[in-house]
């Protein structure tokens, strides 16, 4: 907007612009002038008169009054209860304590608190702590070693259960699983693994013999070998394989 304004007064404002400059001015600068005077005349005011009038004058003026209204309070609030307190009150409430207080609570202590004390700890504490002794004797004797000892053989007694349980259940569970477990071991897994192992054998040994077979057919014999101690090689190897089963046939003992 002021850049139009600026275009504007351009284009044909410039004789009311500078006119109002003019007057601004005119108007701002008494106001400025009697501003800065003002300021300079209290700065001056300040340093020259002021300050030195409060740092000479009005400061020990003021400290000294401030001493003297602290002495008058001391000397109206203070001091008197201190001197009251000191030869008075004082002296007094040490006097009592002294001549009256203590004494009196010396003839209470020795002539009816001490014996009050030994009487009650005589016949009071004493019977009764004697009483409570004679009870717990009593009670560990009549009561708590008996059951403590009953406790004892119910723990031996049923410790003794416990393993006589142990070993028939270990008993019964040896007659149930155990022994048909080890009978089926010896006269069924036995058998059959001795038969599995046999036949794997035997598989094994024939699908060796094929693969040599199929090898020699497609490749021909391997050189420096000759046909017939292959031929007695592989008759010997099928040989044993047969027999190797014959033995594991055997009926269990």
């Amino acid at each position: 907007m002021e850049h139009e304004v600026r275009q504007g007064g351009g284009a044909g404002g410039g004789c009311l612009v500078v006119p109002v400059k003019i007057v601004a001015v005119l108007v701002v600068l008494p106001v400025r002038v009697v501003w800065e005077l003002l300021v300079g005349f209290a700065r001056a005011v300040h340093r020259y008169l002021l300050g030195p009038l409060y740092t000479y004058v009005l400061g020990p003026v003021l400290r000294a009054l401030g001493q003297v209204v602290s002495f008058l309070l001391r000397l109206v609030f203070v001091w008197p209860w201190v001197g009251l307190w000191r030869y008075l009150l004082g002296p007094l409430v040490r006097a009592l304590y002294g001549y009256l207080i203590a004494p009196v609570a010396r003839v209470v202590y020795r002539y009816l608190l001490r014996p009050l004390a030994l009487a009650v700890w005589r016949y009071l504490l004493v019977p009764v702590g004697q009483g409570l002794a004679w009870l717990c004797v009593r009670l560990y004797r009549y009561v708590l070693r008996p059951v403590g000892e009953v406790l004892g053989w119910a723990w031996a007694v049923s410790a003794r259960v416990v393993r006589a349980l142990g070993r028939g259940l270990r008993w019964v569970g040896w007659v149930l699983l155990g022994w048909p477990l080890s009978q089926v071991y010896r006269y069924v897994l036995t058998p059959v693994g001795h038969l599995l192992r046999g036949v794997w054998r035997t598989a094994r040994a024939a699908v060796r013999e094929a693969r040599a077979e199929v090898r020699r057919m497609l490749f021909g014999t391997p050189p420096g070998e000759p046909a017939r101690s292959r031929a007695r090689t592989l008759s010997s190897t099928t040989a044993a394989a047969d027999a190797a089963p014959a033995a594991e046939f055997s009926p269990p003992r």
